[in-house]
Order: structure tokens, then C-alpha cells, then sequence
């Protein structure tokens, strides 16, 4: 059985965040929160937060043991990007492209889903 966690509206790049996913894709969730807890990046706080949300909504809604869990699948997708601009040299103006991410956690136990 499969839960999800998802965090929307990130305020960072989600190439940024690919770089933090990649490191703890199919991991067991302690091997997960230690990798995160112990990587100096921004990234690494908002995945191990998902991460803590999918295993709760795991247990408290499936009823499935922590020591089980595994990370499935994890999504970074691109959300709305927020446009500004700064002024320049002679009355000039350039773009600034604030970037937002969604991220997507999915939990799994290894089991199949019941019918």
C-alpha cells in the first residue's frame, strides 16, 4: 500500500531540489531522515518535513508500522514561477524569474493493496 505527501508552492527551484531528492530515492525512511538531517542544504529541511508528513499520514491512516516504510516514489514538479523585474543601467529593466516547486512524497510498506 502506497500513502503520499505532497508540499506545494515551495519557494526554490526545483532543479535545486532534484539535486537533494536524487540522494534518497528508494531509501528505507531512517536511512532517508539521516542522509537529510546531516546535508547542509536548504532543499534537504522542506524533503524531510514531506517525508515525516507521509510517514505520519502512513501510520495514522493506514495503520502501517514505520519500521516497514521505504520511499517509493518522490516528485519534484515545476509549480508557478513568480515574475519580477530589476532596474539596470539607462532605464533599462531585466527579468527575475522566481522559481516554485511541488514536491511529492510517496511511502510504501512493499505490500500490495488489499481488494
Amino acid at each position: 500500500m502506497e500513502t503520499k505527501a505532497v508540499e506545494k508552492y515551495i519557494r526554490m527551484s526545483p532543479r535545486k531540489i532534484r539535486y537533494v531528492v536524487d540522494m534518497i530515492k528508494s531509501k528505507p525512511i531512517e536511512d532517508a531522515i539521516d542522509i537529510l538531517s546531516l546535508t547542509p542544504r536548504k532543499a534537504a529541511a522542506v524533503i524531510k518535513k514531506a517525508i515525516q508528513s507521509a510517514i505520519s499520514n502512513a501510520t495514522e491512516n493506514h495503520k502501517m508500522k514505520e519500521e516497514d516504510l521505504f520511499i517509493s516514489r518522490i516528485l519534484v514538479n515545476e509549480g508557478p514561477t513568480l515574475k519580477r523585474f530589476r532596474p539596470r543601467a539607462r532605464g533599462r529593466a531585466t527579468k527575475i524569474r522566481k522559481r516554485t516547486s511541488h514536491l511529492s512524497v510517496y511511502v510504501s510498506n512493499g505490500k500490495e493493496k488489499e481488494a
